[in-house]
């Protein structure tokens, strides 16, 4: 258990520092060169095209059978490694609320639970009023 901890422990900064300058570059392509009417548009798409059935059977498929290991990786992931130009960025905010919504607290799992509270208030998602897509 101790040579598993060392390795993640020497895998850690360099996943930190790539995620930082991959990420960082993503918003600034996105922020100079994405106009905010194709934004618009997509989350325009998404909420009115897309049935609200389709919506909760994709949410619900992905709370029941990926693993709960998982969901906690990326929310951890998220919650840690996201840098501050991503949390900063206008467009990208609006997108990941804009997708963030339909995701219900049920499907998070409880030992992540505070994190996903700190990634929602991160990127300002809001909660559904009765957690389930209309």
């Amino acid at each position: 258990m101790a040579v598993r901890a060392k390795v993640a422990a020497a895998i850690e900064p360099p996943a930190r520092v790539a995620s930082h300058k991959l990420l960082s570059f993503q918003v600034r392509v996105v922020d100079r060169w994405v106009p905010d009417s194709f934004l618009r548009f997509s989350i325009r798409l998404i909420d009115n095209r897309v049935p609200a059935r389709l919506i909760s059977t994709v949410v619900d498929g992905m709370g029941n059978h990926v693993p709960s290991r998982v969901l906690t990786g990326v929310i951890t992931a998220a919650d840690e490694y996201v840098p501050d130009a991503v949390s900063n960025s206008r467009k990208v905010c609006a997108v990941l609320a804009g997708l963030g919504k339909y995701v219900p607290d049920r499907v998070i799992p409880p030992e992540s639970f505070e994190r996903w509270e700190n990634v929602k208030l991160r990127f300002h998602i809001p909660t559904l009023v009765n957690g389930r897509v209309p």
